[in-house]
């Protein structure tokens, strides 16, 4: 894959001075979580300490300076528990302990304290839809057959017919294949993802029990927040008879109604974990993984009184287009509203291609079907047959200003401070989500967005550990790596470190208001008095604001024109 160079790069990103940043302030966070930037670590793919190849908890003790040097507020763990790993973690085996490949309760204490010490928070993943299926609840279900307490912890059913011995329903797994698997005894179990995650109950009340335990056990240990996992998920009303259908279902769309997306009864649970947060000094923070039909129930998940804020993954599909950026961030502010919580900003995670291979197109989605097109083009896998890296990377920094500049909070995702692109030639032998498997390779799957970081430019997995690494990194990291950035005023990483410190600095309140752009192609808004941020999406130069430059996010032909596909931070 041909990869632009930064030493070719012969501009600065950053021309603000000194005296500019500290006329600023700096802004106070009282409750950090509502604006903070929030860096999003794989725990497997992103540092090696002992040479097994996978990434552990002493790895990211390791790089605690680095996180620190890039401005960021708090950390986010994807899950690092004793898992099988069928989903890359997903799959939990035990809720209250540390994968031993992945380290100690120990280390992760020890990780914890290092994180505190520099001034940054931790954010942990709960995955309370399902467990993995070597959790002791689920042997002891299998162990105790049907009609059991045990096997009320989680969704079992008699087979129906006709045929006989068939399952309750022709419900499809998200990850492909049927959602119900049958064992020895011949009831099937609900897994709607792999079929190693099973899905708990959640109308028994040990399962609500036991969650507040561990939220409890890791809140006890210094942990200041929790993503939840498919946090629309938890309740599910399976009692029609027969079930409805997967067409049924789908045309019934995430509500009240669903079976199993985002039912009403689902707030019941987060009430009770507000109570368990807001009974530490500061409160811990929740934030959910949601998918809903309308922002109004979205919103429902981000009150006071629940998990304090949701996912807002619309960015990440809006096509790099002026209009489209403006009316997702006009929709999002105006739901945050409705919550009385922040909005929440993300152009990358774990679960999608990176942002500078998605926008590698010269047109990422039809306008007229932008959301649609682009989670077709995403679950594909990032086959697309004309991509263009110099222009991915050249949106990418620019929609990551765009961002970056927005009201509320950011979250980032590993390696996308280098500007990595989507690793998409895995060999098959070589990949590990079951999407891949479940669907026989027609989904390529999640694995190249996952490939453990480059640290160095050389070694036997550029310097994410002394060994090679669970999924082979290509030749190219070696120039992307952070030593290759490193000192490098044009890089990637330079310019996240700039932009976050500002960031910092000139943050005031939550307030937005949108200027009037210099071309169509373009946007234009002010946080304040003092800056504001306009960005280029067309192909060719839009006219330049009046304002002192603070950063842009590419290479400036002159004073009176912005680029194609470049954000400006102005002030003034």
């Amino acid at each position: 894959m041909a990869q632009f160079r930064f030493r070719d790069l012969a501009w600065c990103t950053c021309t603000h001075s000194g005296a500019i940043m500290e006329s600023m302030g700096a802004n106070s966070n009282k409750d950090w979580w509502r604006d903070a930037t929030v860096y999003q670590i794989y725990p497997r793919s992103f540092a090696d300490a002992n040479g097994d190849g996978i990434g552990d908890i002493p790895g990211i003790d390791s790089r605690v300076e680095y996180l620190a040097s890039l401005g960021i507020d708090a950390v986010w763990l994807s899950p690092f528990y004793p898992s099988q790993l069928a989903d890359g973690g997903y799959d939990v085996d035990n809720y209250r302990d540390v994968d031993h490949r992945l380290g100690s309760l120990t280390d992760f204490d020890r990780l914890v304290a290092h994180l505190h010490d520099a001034g940054l928070r931790i954010v942990i993943d709960i995955v309370p839809n399902h467990t993995g299926s070597n959790h002791p609840w689920f042997r002891q279900a299998l162990a105790e057959g049907p009609g059991s307490p045990a096997r009320d912890r989680y969704i079992f059913r008699d087979p129906v017919g006709p045929p006989p011995g068939a399952p309750p329903s022709d419900w499809q797994s998200i990850f492909g294949g049927p959602a119900w698997e049958q064992v020895a005894d011949g009831q099937y179990y609900l897994h709607y993802y792999a079929k190693e995650q099973p899905d708990l109950n959640w109308a028994n009340p040990e399962v609500r029990a036991d969650f507040v335990t561990t939220l409890r056990f890791w809140a006890d240990r210094g942990v200041d927040g929790f993503r939840i996992d498919v946090a629309h998920g938890l309740t599910k009303d399976l009692s029609a008879d027969p079930l409805p259908s997967q067409a049924e279902i789908d045309r019934i769309g995430p509500g009240p109604d669903h079976p199993m997306w985002d039912r009403d009864e689902v707030h019941e649970i987060y009430a009770e974990w507000r109570a368990v947060f807001n009974s530490y000094d500061p409160p811990r923070s929740g934030i959910g993984e949601v998918w809903a039909a309308t922002a109004g129930r979205r919103a429902r998940y981000a009150t006071p009184a629940g998990l304090g804020q949701a996912f807002n993954f619309d960015l990440l599909y809006a096509p790099f287009e002026a209009a489209a950026f403006r009316s997702t961030v006009e929709r999002n502010l105006a739901q945050a509203a409705l919550s009385g919580s922040t909005s929440t900003w993300v152009l990358s995670n774990h679960d999608v291609v990176r942002h500078p291979t998605r926008y590698s197109q010269p047109q990422l989605a039809d306008p007229d079907r932008v959301r649609e097109q682009a989670q077709a083009w995403i679950a594909s896998g990032g086959r697309v047959p004309h991509a263009e890296p110099a222009l991915g990377a050249a949106r990418a920094r620019a929609a990551t200003l765009f961002m970056l500049a927005l009201p509320g909070a950011a979250y980032l995702y590993q390696g996308e401070e280098l500007g990595l692109p989507e690793v998409i030639d895995i060999a098959p032998q070589h990949r590990q989500d079951p999407a891949f498997f479940r669907s026989a390779g027609k989904e390529i799957g999640r694995d190249g967005a996952r490939v453990p970081l480059p640290w160095t430019r050389s070694g036997p997995s550029f310097g994410f550990g002394p060994g090679i690494s669970h999924i082979p990194q290509p030749d190219w990291y070696a120039e992307m790596s952070v030593e290759a950035q490193a000192g490098e005023p044009a890089s990637s990483l330079a310019m996240y470190r700039q932009a976050l410190k500002l960031r910092h600095l000139l943050s005031e309140g939550e307030d937005l208001t949108w200027l009037d752009p210099p071309d169509d192609a373009a946007t234009h808004f002010r946080r304040s008095p003092t800056w504001s941020c306009v960005t280029n999406f067309a192909s060719h130069p839009v006219p330049r604001p009046p304002g002192r430059l603070l950063m842009a996010s590419g290479p400036l032909a002159g004073r009176e024109e912005i680029p194609p596909a470049t954000t400006l931070w102005l002030a003034g």
